[in-house]
């Protein structure tokens, strides 16, 4: 059941329900929440895009791509044979109603968490001690980010979100919604842009259109100077970079499935190595969708309080700008046999547009399905993932990894680009029964108590005392 409070009481005596970033307890004295005092609306929402990240993640956790989230470049041919329809229209859904936006979602209920945290805290008379458990939270969240890229996955998101909340989002919980919602825009362009820099897809549209015109002398016999030469050299080691072949796939591939240790020792290494620039570049990707969420979270829109007609519009202009651009994207990619800079024009180049207009639209979705009390059993389900979303996001990781590359199976490049799937639904069920079956004997999930005793450097209640 969702809060009947609004984000704008805050401000006032009265507390709004909140949700697990939220700090709770006696005045002076912050503590983290208690279970009676959540917004199911959020932690719904918060369950459906952790599920959801899995979709696009299992790409990177089962087989090698040349591409992002394309299947190209894997161990066998997504786009030919008996499966390649299946493979084909797997793709589009993906892109259609995953990709990004589970992970913007994410985003958005991690920067909806900021107000949630302080505000109560502060309203309660913490004073200056809620800046220190903020910088503690996002302390621990960056070093369990470092770890879990190291030890776990590289695929790690935690240190992004521990570095933001760090470096930027605390002076943002006192900026009005309207100015928060125009930031969290106005920082898709730097997104891209900041992708594309670190992808090197600018020099790859610029050299796809210098090359015909030289291409045409050199038919022509007519001569090359000097920077015509370098161009042509240039675009060639561009090509050759993208090029994927059978003994290539294999190498990836058994790099992939390389000792435990090893792997370790490749991660760390890039951890502390310009590789890990990366983080930088994509600081905007996770930044904008935090603003966005801090924006929407005041104004009601993620707590179900808005009326139906805005949800309904929301979701209608949502995907009809999102869907149509994926659609022909992908499609004019497909024609064009995936080439690298058709697809960076065509797929990588809008992205952000499609990611911010489609997670609102899902977004909305959800929110419609929480105020009408619509499935309420999945509800449920999905609301225990969401509580123990820490936990289920890490321990989804080690699953991922035990079934891919750790345990007996060893399926890694071994699963054609469909059956994948089949881990997601597996990893899923896991995920929502075992949630629920926990939060019946605990107030936590695991890693969510020892971040929480962490975070207030005391030991907290594990075992429910007292039913709700």
């Amino acid at each position: 059941m969702i809060a009947t409070s609004s984000p704008a009481s805050f401000g006032r005596n009265t507390l709004a329900p909140g949700t697990d970033e939220e700090l709770a307890g006696p005045i002076v004295q912050p503590q983290p929440v208690k279970r009676q005092e959540r917004i199911s609306s959020i932690d719904v929402l918060r369950g459906v895009s952790l599920l959801g990240i899995l979709v696009l993640n299992i790409d990177d956790f089962s087989n090698v791509m040349s591409m992002h989230d394309i299947p190209v470049g894997t161990a066998f041919d997504s786009f030919s044979g008996p499966h390649a329809h299946i493979n084909l229209a797997l793709m589009f859904l993906k892109w259609m109603f995953f990709e990004g936006k589970m992970r913007g979602i994410f985003s958005m209920l991690f920067g909806a968490g900021v107000i949630l945290m302080t505000r109560r805290a502060e309203q309660r008379g913490a004073g200056a001690m809620v800046a220190d458990t903020y910088l503690r939270r996002n302390m621990w969240l960056v070093l369990f980010g470092i770890l879990h890229f190291v030890f776990i996955w590289h695929g790690d998101i935690l240190f992004d979100y521990g570095l933001a909340g760090l470096l930027f989002l605390y002076p943002f919980r006192r900026v009005n919604p309207r100015t928060l919602l125009l930031l969290g825009t106005l920082m898709i362009p730097l997104a891209t842009a900041g992708i594309f820099k670190y992808i090197g897809a600018f020099q790859d549209i610029l050299l796809s259109h210098q090359v015909p015109p030289i291409e045409a002398r050199i038919q022509q016999h007519l001569p090359l100077n000097p920077e015509d030469r370098a161009t042509i050299a240039e675009w060639q080691t561009r090509v050759d970079h993208h090029k994927t072949d059978h003994a290539k796939v294999q190498k990836n591939i058994q790099e992939g499935l390389a000792g435990y240790w090893q792997q370790v020792s490749e991660r760390f290494d890039v951890l502390t190595g310009p590789r890990f620039i990366i983080h930088v570049f994509i600081m905007s990707d996770t930044l904008s969708a935090m603003l966005i969420g801090m924006g929407l979270f005041q104004i009601g829109f993620l707590t179900a309080e808005l009326s139906d007609s805005t949800y309904i519009w929301t979701a209608i202009i949502g995907f009809a700008i999102s869907i149509p651009l994926y659609c022909f994207g992908l499609w004019h990619s497909y024609v064009h046999s995936f080439s690298f800079v058709t697809v960076e024009e065509w797929v990588y180049g809008p992205f952000y547009i499609t990611r911010e207009s489609g997670m609102l639209a899902v977004t909305a979705v959800v929110m419609l399905i929480v105020k009408h009390r619509l499935f309420r059993f999945p509800q449920r389900l999905l609301a225990a993932v969401g509580k123990t979303a820490l936990s289920n996001y890490l321990l989804t990781s080690i699953l991922c990894q035990f079934l891919c590359v750790w345990g007996p199976w060893k399926l890694f490049g071994r699963l054609e680009y469909y059956q994948s799937m089949y881990i997601v639904l597996a990893v899923w069920a896991f995920n929502l029964i075992a949630s629920s079956i926990w939060l019946r004997h605990f107030e936590f999930g695991p890693f969510e108590w020892a971040w929480r005793s962490l975070t207030y450097w005391k030991r907290q209640p594990m075992l429910i005392r007292e039913r709700i």
